[in-house]
């Protein structure tokens, strides 16, 4: 098998690598919209249903303290059951007034009933370049021509013998608005309840000034005859629509979805599907749950070393909830005539891997890379910090590709002059295909006899592309999947290189840097393969319309310092 063969195979699979995941996203249907039980209606899955339907089990009392392993087989018995709300089972939430939070990260609405987030605009990322003072709506309750777009923050107070204040609990609040003044580092907003048994409760939000990290605390006083044990829960819900406006990013090959961390199994994805099929239910000590999406992440953070259960649940509907969350299994108590105070903290924001890495252990796995994130992790570590020092983003993705290109030089350069010497032999090798005809099993023979004595290795140019197609794919995912690259210009019409270039000029030089590549190189003696290696360049072109314009860049400037080595060699080896 010659190099051009060997070349072109590995080509194709490339190829074939990439229209077929292009297949899987395209073919890949969109969440199942479940038929409505008779018991669950659609009024009911949007937050008026019965307690037990979306409300996390009590854990036995005590449970928390426990062994690991009784902790967890107590959780699983379900003991104990959520107490139903009086007078809200089959009702909607009323469209009542939102309060209104503003910090200088954060355009926040909270619905006072049941205390939970539902509109989150996130103010130092624009939904698009196109539109730089419309933030990106990071969640949302609404109703749109595809269906209800839900993604809602839910927590709540749990426990046995009395009423608590859970996601469906109706707050009475000071202020319709709140806004973090100039010069102050922090925003509460409280929210408050009292049961039928006089327990006083604040449910006490505090926003931090340049942070993504949300406190969410309930303040318990105590004023009943008898003690007041509790525990506390925070849970996601959300119907699976994909957050985005522009067609082809809609379908992007991004993971959308539940995760959670914990010390012993570390970073695990939880699907829409699993959620359907095996909801979750783990005891685990410290980690966090969280929902996923291309470029942001939203997550729930436990306090103390205590155990929590970690569990999951989709509610059927007409279009299904999914919802992810944890509950503490250590009860908090508080003795008559005390006040108490037990919360979690929420995460909401971008996936900036520095950030992420601060927040807490394992966060920043949520930047997912797929298989080669060993790879790809790596790279970005390096433009991250060739950025740190020239500031653009562009130029970084062009410096990197010559710090590859440089790293593969040895390779590279062996595989450029086993090309320039298969190039010299081509006349023979011509005169072979002529005097043989359509007998390729003597002309074979004879083309590995003239390999032999020239001292040519037919395969010495398939390594370096081999070697380079897993880094192409590990840097594709870079730039797909890191929000530091969302928006991030280069120059003049390039204005966003995590999407397509809006007039294809870096996909059609690309496909003119093939074709040059092709000139340089020896043509194939087959004529299937000749046409084949023609077709390529506009193969790769039509491929590379519609990928992310970084990427294209790195793909046209390996291209051209490829020329540049090729030339060189051609003109220098003997």
């Amino acid at each position: 098998m010659d190099v051009r063969r060997a070349i072109l195979l590995f080509t194709l699979a490339f190829i074939l690598i990439m229209l077929y995941q292009r297949w899987l996203v395209f073919t890949t249907p969109p969440a199942p919209n479940t038929p409505a039980t008779a018991q669950t209606s659609e009024t009911n899955a949007q937050g008026g249903g019965t307690a037990s339907q979306d409300i996390p089990q009590v854990p036995a009392v005590g449970a928390g303290s426990q062994s690991g392993g009784q902790a967890k087989s107590e959780a699983a018995k379900g003991a104990g059951t959520a107490p139903e709300v009086p007078g809200q089972e089959g009702q909607t939430a009323p469209q009542g007034p939102r309060i209104d939070v503003r910090t200088d990260v954060y355009h926040a609405r909270i619905n006072p009933k049941g205390g939970g987030i539902e509109e989150l605009a996130l103010l130092k990322h624009p939904v698009d370049v196109n539109h730089p003072h419309e933030p990106f709506l990071l969640m949302k309750n609404e109703e749109t021509d595809n269906g209800p777009e839900i993604f809602v923050t839910q927590s709540g107070l749990i426990g046995k013998d009395r009423e608590y204040p859970n996601h469906k609990t109706s707050y009475q609040f000071d202020h319709t608005s709140y806004q973090l003044q100039q010069g102050a580092d922090t925003l509460t907003v409280d929210l408050y309840w009292t049961s039928p048994d006089d327990v006083r409760y604040t449910k006490r939000f505090t926003f931090q000034r340049d942070s993504y990290r949300i406190k969410v605390d309930y303040l318990v006083d105590n004023r009943s005859s008898t003690p007041w044990t509790g525990f506390v829960y925070g849970q996601f819900l959300r119907t699976h629509f994909i957050p985005h406006r522009n067609f082809l990013q809609r379908r992007l090959p991004i993971y959308t979805g539940g995760a959670i961390y914990s010390p012993k199994e570390k970073f695990e994805k939880i699907s829409y599907s699993d959620m359907e099929d095996k909801p979750l239910k783990r005891t685990v000590a410290d980690g966090w749950v969280a929902m996923v999406q291309h470029y942001f992440v939203t997550a729930w953070f436990p306090r103390g070393d205590a155990d929590y259960s970690f569990y999951s649940r989709m509610v059927k509907a007409k279009t299904p909830r999914y919802g992810i969350g944890l509950n503490s299994l250590k009860p908090a108590t508080v003795e008559p005539g005390q006040s108490g105070d037990l919360g979690l903290d929420m995460f909401a924001g971008p996936k900036e891997q520095n950030l992420l890495a601060k927040t807490a252990k394992g966060f920043d796995l949520t930047v997912d890379y797929g298989y080669l994130t060993p790879v790809s992790s790596p790279l970005f570590w390096v433009l991250e910090h060739i950025h740190g020092v020239i500031g653009n983003w562009g130029w970084s993705i062009i410096l990197l590709t010559c710090l590859i290109k440089a790293a593969f030089y040895p390779l590279s350069a062996t595989s450029y002059k086993s090309m320039a010497k298969m190039k010299k032999l081509q006349p023979r090798l011509q005169t072979l295909k002529e005097r043989y005809g359509d007998d390729r099993s003597k002309m074979n023979q004879a083309m590995m006899e003239i390999y032999k004595k020239e001292k040519v290795n037919p395969l010495g140019g398939c390594l370096p592309i081999v070697i380079q197609i897993p880094v192409f794919i590990a840097l594709y995912w870079v730039l797909l999947g890191s929000v530091e690259l969302r928006q991030a210009p280069w120059e003049l019409w390039i204005q966003d290189l995590s999407v397509r270039d809006p007039y294809y000029v870096l996909p059609i030089l690309m496909g003119f840097t093939m074709v040059a590549q092709q000139l340089l190189n020896p043509s194939p003696v087959d004529p299937m393969q000749k046409r084949i290696m023609m077709a390529l360049p506009v193969v790769f072109t039509f491929l590379f319309l519609y990928f992310p314009a970084g990427l294209v860049l790195y793909w046209l400037t390996n291209n051209m310092l490829s020329i540049a080595q090729q030339w060189y060699i051609n003109k220098h080896v003997t």
